[in-house]
Parts: C-alpha cells; sequence; structure tokens
C-alpha cells in the first residue's frame, strides 16, 4: 500500500505563493523516507527543507509535516527561509496537538475532511 500524503487547505494556500510543487512534496517524502529527515521536533512533527525550483536547498523553504512515518503524512505548515529561523514553543505545541488528531483520525473522517477540502490528498500519478 502506498503512502497517503495530504496538504492542508492552509498549507496548500502557501505552497501556491512559494511556487512549490506537490511533485516537491512527493519527493521530500520519499528522502523522508530514506531517513533524510531534518529535524524531529517531536510529537509527530518533523521538519523538512524542500528546495524551489532554481535555487536550490540554499534558497529553500522549510516544511512541517505530521507523519507516523508509516502511512500517513500531512504537510501543514511551510515557510521561506528569510521569513522566519523557526516556529516558537506556543506554535510547536498546537502543531503537536494537531498532529495527534490528524494521525488518529478515522478513514470516515479523512474522507470527509477531503470532500470538505480542509485536507488535499497529493496524487501519486504526478510524478
Amino acid at each position: 500500500m502506498k503512502n497517503r500524503i495530504f496538504k492542508t487547505r492552509f498549507f496548500e494556500r502557501w505552497m501556491q505563493k512559494a511556487e512549490l510543487t506537490d511533485n516537491a512534496l512527493l519527493n521530500a517524502v520519499a528522502e523522508m523516507e530514506r531517513g533524510l529527515i531534518d529535524a524531529d521536533l517531536g510529537g509527530g512533527i518533523f521538519k523538512k527543507r524542500i528546495a524551489l525550483p532554481k535555487r536550490g536547498k540554499s534558497g529553500s523553504v522549510r516544511t512541517l509535516i505530521a507523519t507516523n512515518k508509516n502511512d500517513r503524512w500531512f504537510f501543514v505548515l511551510g515557510f521561506e527561509k528569510n521569513q522566519r529561523d523557526n516556529i516558537n514553543s506556543k506554535e510547536l505545541s498546537f502543531l503537536k496537538d494537531f498532529a495527534a488528531d490528524l494521525l488518529t483520525m478515522s478513514d470516515e473522517k479523512l474522507v470527509n475532511s477531503i470532500k470538505s477540502k480542509n485536507l488535499l490528498e497529493i496524487s501519486h500519478e504526478t510524478q
């Protein structure tokens, strides 16, 4: 069974402004599966740098992903390196709680979140 990779509606809006593609997200998950993780922030939240087109990783964006590193990956927050260095402890605490909700979501709730467009599933066919 293939991983299911999602992005929140909030992340999708940011991603379009940053000109980040679904393909880049799929590649980031593939790298993380091979152990190339920039930081484990705890509570199912991981940090991954993703290169933007024609800018390389030094001109990259930071993404925060909620995952069980098994079958569900949720891109929840992104920011450009020049916008901010990191998140604060209050934001991390919120993201850990959010990750717990996402990672324990029943299949029915997941389907409803996709139908309501709160979550968008990334198709593996884009690769």
